[in-house]
Order: C-alpha cells, then structure tokens, then sequence
C-alpha cells in the first residue's frame, strides 16, 4: 500500500450504500427467485462506476467497488463455495451469536431481533467457484476507474474464520481440517484480486466478535481459539506479498450493548500478527473510542500502517471534522503521521440510517483528515 509523507490519505472498510433497484435484484439472487442475469450484470456495472466517483467527490484517496455485487460481506462466499447446503431452519433458531456474552446480561433486548430462519452448512468438500464471479468483480472495477486517478483502489474477501462461524461444518473431522480447506478454496479469491492489482482487504470480524459467540472460553482458551485461525489466514495469504494486504477486524457491526466485547489489549498482538500491511480497526464507537491509548504501549511494526475508523455505523449523527481530526491526531501523534490512514469503523453502505448519511460520513472524515493534515505538518 502506498504512504504519504505530506497528509493523511483516507479509506473506508468497504461496503457502500446498494441503489435500491440493484438491492432488490440482489435480494432475487440470493433467495434464488428468478431475475434478469444480464440486467443484473450491467447494473452492477453502473453502480460500482458510480460509487467510485461519489467516493472521489467525498475525498476518499483509495476506493474501491462499495461491495455492491454482493447481497453481503458473508453470505456471498456461501455462493462461491461448493459442498455448501442451504437449510431451512426453526423461526428465530441460530447456530452461533456474535452477541452472546451481552444476550445472558440483555436477553429482552435481544429477543427483540429477527434472525432469519435459512442457513447454510458445509456438506461435502469444499472447492472455489467463484472464477466468473470475482473476475466480474475485478472487471468492473478496473472498468470503473478508467478515467480517474484515485491514490489506490482495494477490493475485500473474507477471512476463513468468519466463514467458518457462518458456514456450519457437517463434513470435515476436525477445526483444524475444517479451516484449512475454506483457506484454501477462499485463497483462489485472494489471489485474484492480488495479482488483479487491487489491495486485498480481509474482511474478519470473526477475531472480534467470535468471544461473544464462544462465552464458554476464557481469555487464554480464546486466544488459542483465535490464533489458529489467524495462523490459517496466513497460510491462505502465503502467495500474496503483505505490501498488497489490509486486514479488517471489528466487534460485529450490529447495534447493541457491545457490554462483553473482548478489549482490543487482549487480541492486538494477534492483529499485528496477520501478514498485512496495513491494519483496519474499530475506533470511533462508544465501545472502543478509548482504545487509542493501546497504542501507548503496543509499538506498530516498523513500515506497517493503521486505519482507525475515525467515523462509525454506530449513530447516524455525522461526525464533526474537528473531531474526526482529534482523532486522527492522537493515532498519528503515538505510531507516526506517515502511518495513519483515515478510515471507518466498518461498512456504512446498509447500517446508517440513509444512504445520504454515509457520504455525510465520508465528507466529514476527508475534511477531518484535512485539517488534522494541517495540524501535523504545520512544522
């Protein structure tokens, strides 16, 4: 990933808001309802050309294509995936909870969200069959920057453990065979988007939120739990260099209490042990906000930069820039003003409030950015 040494460039973690008509063609696809493929195709197209440019317009320095192919972050890699079964499940049934730990302390809270009723299992082996998909992906990207001159552009893949606790395992023996086969099936993904020229962003909340889903382990039995999958994430991205890597964790993007969420002091030195160049971190949510003082203590590698979500999906207030600047310049003035890139706590493309609001978001952090910018490098 490229640097600066004149301002602090900025980024976001990925997903755009979706056009509502693409939305609805998203939503045939997935249910597998019948829908126009070709229609589906060029509108996709049109929508990933247009966010780049409103990307641009709102001061983003390395963009990429809003997801908008995708119906989300997690379920699209089912698609992709053989020996993958859809089930059809009990009303309000589960297979795992990213919000377990504060359902025991909230449970009327709790009982009051909509989970949906299909899930999907691993049935067999699994293979990558995403070729066309991600080749589409790549494509329109690359058709969408044609004419424009952003710093970098990324493309996002997620992370095997996050599939993992997404994708039920009726088939392989172990974890451990388990997560090596999804490493290996998604590394064709990766690989792709890599030698395609794009930064690849691994998207793994799994790192985060997987404490709530497993309240049964302690901090020591988790740490275990989450360095194996950290340990195969790197086996996947053994091809790819780590200048060409972003790795994204978050806590789970719903809204809730976050009461039980692990602290970032317990899991950074896993973070930093992703082979990636850059790490993209919650930092502006009720929950974490202070965990910039981690950075007191915890030396960032040498030539490694940080992306703290200096914006959020946690509110629809939009930021004010002098705070989003505040923000910037307590990360810059602990791991270097070179090191930091702006960024937001996780997608904003369908969790604020109105479309509007994340390009709100994204024009506040620019110009947050800016005069943090001005700040730094005013000697």
């Amino acid at each position: 990933m490229k640097r600066s040494s004149e301002r602090i460039l900025t980024s976001h973690a990925g997903s755009l808001p979706r056009p509502d008509d693409l939305g609805a063609l998203l939503l045939a696809k997935h249910a597998g309802q019948p829908y126009d493929a070709g229609r589906f195709a060029a509108r996709v197209g049109a929508a990933v050309r247009e966010a780049v440019q409103r990307q641009i317009e709102c001061g983003i320095d390395i963009v990429n294509d809003g997801e908008l192919s995708k119906i989300n972050f997690t379920s699209y890699a089912r698609e992709r995936l053989g020996g993958v079964t859809q089930r059809k499940g009990e009303p309000g049934q589960a297979s795992f909870k990213i919000w377990g730990r504060d359902e025991a302390e909230f449970p009327e809270y709790f009982s009051t969200i909509n989970l949906g009723v299909d899930y999907a299992v691993c049935s067999g082996p699994l293979k990558y069959l995403g070729r066309d998909a991600v080749q589409a992906d790549i494509s329109n990207l690359k058709a969408a920057l044609e004419g424009v001159t952003p710093v970098e552009a990324f493309m996002t893949a997620v992370a095997p453990g996050t599939i993992e606790h997404w994708l039920k395992n009726e088939y392989y023996g172990s974890d451990e065979s388990y997560l090596a086969a999804i490493a290996e099936a998604m590394s064709e993904e990766y690989g792709a988007i890599a030698e395609a020229g794009f930064i690849l962003q691994i998207d793994d909340p799994d790192l985060g939120d997987a404490w709530q889903i497993h309240p049964e382990l302690d901090i020591r039995a988790y740490r275990r739990f989450a360095e194996l999958r950290i340990d195969v994430l790197n086996h996947a991205l053994r091809r790819i260099p780590p200048d060409r890597v972003r790795f994204h964790m978050c806590w789970g993007s719903y809204h809730g209490p976050h009461k039980y969420d692990i602290p970032l002091e317990q899991i950074v030195d896993l973070v930093l042990k992703v082979n990636a160049h850059c790490y993209s971190i919650e930092a502006s949510n009720p929950r974490h906000e202070h965990e910039w003082r981690v950075w007191e203590k915890v030396k960032l590698p040498d030539g490694k930069l940080l992306m703290p979500g200096v914006v959020g999906h946690a509110s629809d207030f939009v930021e004010h820039p002098e705070l989003v600047a505040e923000r910037l310049d307590k990360y810059a003035r602990l791991v270097g003003r070179e090191n930091v890139i702006a960024g937001t706590d996780c997608g904003l493309g369908t969790r604020v409030g109105h479309p509007k609001i994340a390009w709100a978001k994204f024009e506040a952090m620019a110009e947050g950015a800016r005069i943090a910018s001005r700040h730094l490098w005013a000697h």
